[in-house]
Order: C-alpha cells, then structure tokens, then sequence
C-alpha cells in the first residue's frame, strides 16, 4: 500500500504516513499470510476468498452506512462493496451468509477511519486481484464485481479518502484511537482467513 503522502503542509510528517508506519508490521503479517494461502490458485479458493471478504465487509459496510462518516469521505456509497461480494458470491453457487440489519450504529470516527483505511487500502489492491481472478474465468460482470473499479478510478478514490483523513481533527487520544483502528482492520482479516480460508483438515 504506497500512500504518496510523507509530509504534512507544514513540514511535519503526514498522518497518512504515521498510520503508515504504526500499523506496518500488522499489515506486512497479513500480506505475508495472504500471499501463503494463494486465495486464487483455484475457484475453490477464491470461493473461501469471498467468504473472508463478506465477514470483513459486512463490518466495513456498518461505518460505511454511518452517518457520522457519511459527511467525512466522499462518495462514501460508490465505496461500499457488500452488495458486489453477495452477487459475486451468487454468480459462483456460494451460498449467501447471514447479513446484520443494516441499522446505522453511532461510531467513533477515529477509529472508524484506522479500519476504513485498511479498506480502502484493499480496494486500491484489488486491481492487481482482478487480474488473478481473470485466470479463473471471472470477471467485473460475474464473479468478481466487487473488485472491479468504481466509476471513479481507484487512484483518486484512494487520494480523496487519504485528504479526508489528514483534514480529520485529533486530539492525542483521537490519534491513538485511530491507530488502534487500522491494526484492529489488519488482525481481523488475518483471523477471518484462518477461519475460511485455511482448508479444513
């Protein structure tokens, strides 16, 4: 994940790239895990993918649907990807798992942003999964929506998402919070592919 983002206006070091740095070894942990499990080395696989995929966006799509945030992020509704993941789940005979009620819950926007910035991170990701999951047979129209671009291009998608996080106002505790976020973001997906991921024995 390349943020392009190392200094603030004023000389000091950016936000972004202090998130950056504290959640690093969380992140790399992941990456590392991701890359051993080959999550598109079959249609199998991937079909435990979207597993993994669904249980972290459905966590996703509660800030997402959060008011508190919907005035923060820009084009907050072409980010969600729950919905692409249930069709995409469909277009492959997954069977759908159980989704929560869709209810907007109060959240804490500090650390709302950490797990939002882990999200987003992923979709930024994801261009180079489309073209794994294209070795499969699956495309943006079937089987892999929700990887697939937005309308607006991954790029600028990324870049307005990391000036809405350096505008953000944080006291320390806030910054702290924010922190505890993004590696929150990174030790769940790392949990929810052991859970779906990890073939059974």
């Amino acid at each position: 994940m390349d943020t392009k983002t190392t200094t603030a206006p004023d000389g000091r070091t950016s936000r972004v790239a202090r998130l950056k740095a504290a959640t690093q070894e969380a992140h790399e942990r992941l990456d590392e895990r991701f890359l051993a499990l080959d999550p598109f080395g079959d249609l199998e696989r991937y079909r435990r993918f979207l597993a993994v995929q669904h249980a972290f966006h459905q966590e996703i799509d509660r800030l997402q649907r959060s008011p508190a945030l919907a005035g923060l992020i820009p084009d907050m509704a072409a980010r969600r990807r729950l919905d692409l993941i249930r069709q995409d789940m469909l277009d492959i005979g997954v069977a759908l798992p159980e989704t929560g009620s869709g209810e907007k819950h109060s959240v804490d926007v500090a650390g709302a942003f950490g797990w939002l910035y882990v999200a987003e991170g992923g979709n930024l990701s994801a261009a180079t999964f489309m073209r794994s999951a294209a070795g499969l047979g699956l495309t943006g129209d079937a089987g892999a929506r929700h990887l697939a671009a937005a309308s607006q291009s991954r790029g600028a998608h990324w870049q307005t998402f990391l000036a809405a996080l350096e505008e953000l106002g944080l006291d320390e505790a806030a910054e702290r919070r924010l922190v505890d976020g993004g590696i929150e973001a990174f030790d769940r997906y790392h949990m929810l592919l052991a859970t779906h991921l990890v073939p059974p024995r």
